[in-house]
C-alpha cells in the first residue's frame, strides 16, 4: 500500500522524465487530476487523460520534450508530507526559483498554483514545487 500517493505520482513523473518516456500512468484520484490539470496549464506536460472507470482508474500523463529531448520538468519536490504538513498564508507562498518554477497549493477555493493563490489572497497546504 502506498503511504503518500502524491509523492508516488511525482516520483513516477520524475523517473519517466529521466528515462525519456513519452508517457506515464499513475493511479487516479481527484487531487492527482487537479495536479495534472495544473501541470498542463503551466506547460510542463502535453496532455493527460483518464484511462478506465470506476474506483480503479488510471491517469495517463503525456510528457513534453523539446527538439533536443529536454523536458521542461527539471525537478518535482513534495513539500507537505503526511508526517509533516506545511501550511502557508497567502503572503508566505514561496516563489520557486525566483518565479521560474511553480508551487501547487491546496486552498479552500480548490487546488491552484502559488501565483493564483497569491492573487486571490488565499493560503493553504503547500503540496509541491515544480521547476
Amino acid at each position: 500500500m502506498i503511504q503518500d500517493p502524491i509523492a508516488d505520482m511525482l516520483t513516477r513523473i520524475r523517473n519517466a522524465v529521466v528515462a525519456g518516456h513519452p508517457r506515464v500512468d499513475v493511479p487516479g484520484s481527484k487531487l492527482k487530476l487537479e495536479i495534472a490539470r495544473i501541470l498542463k496549464e503551466e506547460g510542463y506536460i502535453n496532455n493527460y487523460m483518464v484511462k478506465g472507470e470506476g474506483a480503479k482508474y488510471q491517469i495517463r500523463i503525456f510528457l513534453r520534450y523539446d527538439a533536443k529531448g529536454k523536458s521542461p520538468i527539471t525537478d518535482l519536490k513534495r513539500v507537505s508530507k503526511p508526517s509533516r504538513r506545511v501550511y502557508v498564508k497567502a503572503s508566505e507562498i514561496p516563489k520557486v526559483l525566483g518565479g521560474y518554477g511553480i508551487c501547487i497549493v491546496s486552498t479552500p477555493k480548490g487546488v491552484m498554483t502559488g501565483k493564483k493563490a497569491r492573487q486571490e489572497n488565499v493560503g493553504g497546504e503547500l503540496i509541491a514545487e515544480i521547476y
